[in-house]
């Protein structure tokens, strides 16, 4: 059986350079092989689902979404908070960070679901993935300067069929609810 080689970086040109991501060539060889790949390098994220003990009208649990506008694929998208996390900052803290900014939310606990790589046959970071509880309203949501968000309450319940609906579509975003179902159910 054939196994996975290790590719040595012989060059690496950075071709395009933006605060969100680098985008580099690289020269790569594997023994006598050699191939050229494209690699992005982009800060660590975070994802947080921000969840409500008891909504509103006793319809349990409830979590809280943003919608809004992303430029990739040109539509609304219903998603958790979440963001970059920063140069020398903690992810937990990012987290509680992207919480607040987005929602204005602030958690009183919060849990680390898990770490995914976004796509590693180009990407270079990791997005981890948390739980926010004991949540406290501070009024509305500030944002990073750049953003327009909706604000929306969704019963834990409603999760799975706005998943499978294709309401909710973000990998990112399924990716933490599968972690949290593993630990946590939706019910």
């Amino acid at each position: 059986m054939k196994k996975v080689r290790p590719w040595r970086v012989e060059a690496n040109r950075s071709i395009f350079d933006h605060p969100l991501l680098r985008v580099e060539t690289q020269k790569l060889r594997a023994g006598a092989d050699r191939r050229e790949a494209l690699v992005l390098r982009s800060a660590d994220w975070v994802n947080v689902i921000p969840l409500l003990e008891s909504g509103s009208q006793g319809q349990g649990p409830t979590v809280v979404f943003v919608r809004q506008w992303r430029f990739g694929r040109a539509a609304e998208s219903l998603e958790i908070p979440g963001g970059i996390v920063e140069a020398g900052e903690d992810a937990g803290v990012a987290a509680g960070r992207e919480l607040h900014e987005e929602t204005g939310y602030r958690a009183g606990r919060i849990e680390r679901l898990g770490v995914v790589e976004p796509n590693p046959a180009i990407l270079d970071n990791a997005c981890s993935l948390w739980l926010a509880r004991d949540l406290v309203d501070t009024g509305d949501p500030i944002g990073d300067g750049s953003e327009e968000l909706e604000v929306v309450h969704v019963p834990l319940r409603e999760v799975p069929e706005r998943i499978e609906s294709g309401e909710i579509r973000h990998s990112l975003v399924v990716t933490a609810f599968y972690f949290f179902a593993r630990r946590h159910g939706f019910s």
